[in-house]
Parts: C-alpha cells; structure tokens; sequence
C-alpha cells in the first residue's frame, strides 16, 4: 500500500492567511534546506511585514509592494533582499499558499 501524497496547500483554512503564516512556514522549509538563511531571511520577512502592517494579509504581499519594500531598504540589504523575495514568491505559488489566500467571505 502506498502512502497518499503529501498535500502542499496551507495548513490555514476558514480564515483570512496572513503573512505572518506564511512567511514561518517558508523559513521552516527553506531552511531545512539552507540552515544558514534562517536569520538573515527571518530579519527581512519581519522588516516586509512591518512596512505592509502587522498584522498583513498574506494578499498584501504582490510584486509591487515587495519591490517597493526591497527600493526602500538601504543598499546594501537590497540583494539579500531580491533573492528572498524570489525564493518567497516561489514558495508561495508552489506550495499553493495564494491560491488559499482568497478573502474568506467570497463563495467559492
């Protein structure tokens, strides 16, 4: 007998997904693998919550705010900063995290 597939979609059902949920449970995958980002990811994630407002939908989170919060970061943070974002929006597509993000309150 097989084991059934491991379901990649968040843990959070029934209510709105912060960014806060997300944003742990990418550092605990990411660092599974990368031990070493752990800090320094975990340093940007709250510095990108912080300037969305905490606490922030995980649909606070697009393209543009990240760049934004990336301009705004002094300049030696901003690459660091790019490829935790790339990793981020990674993440988030491949693990279903937006597509679980919709407003609660919306029929199906």
């Amino acid at each position: 007998m097989t084991a059934p597939p491991v379901s990649r979609a968040p843990w959070i059902l029934g209510r709105p997904v912060l960014l806060e949920h997300a944003a742990e449970e990418f550092l605990n995958e990411i660092t599974r693998q990368q031990p070493w980002r752990r800090a320094r990811y975990e340093a940007l994630l709250e510095s990108l919550e912080e300037s969305l407002g905490h606490p922030a939908p995980l649909l606070a989170y697009t393209r543009l705010t990240g760049e934004t919060w990336r301009r705004a970061l002094p300049e030696e943070d901003r690459a660091d900063a790019a490829e935790l974002l790339d990793a981020f929006r990674a993440y988030l597509r491949d693990w279903g995290w937006l597509d679980h993000a919709r407003p609660v309150n919306l029929p199906d």
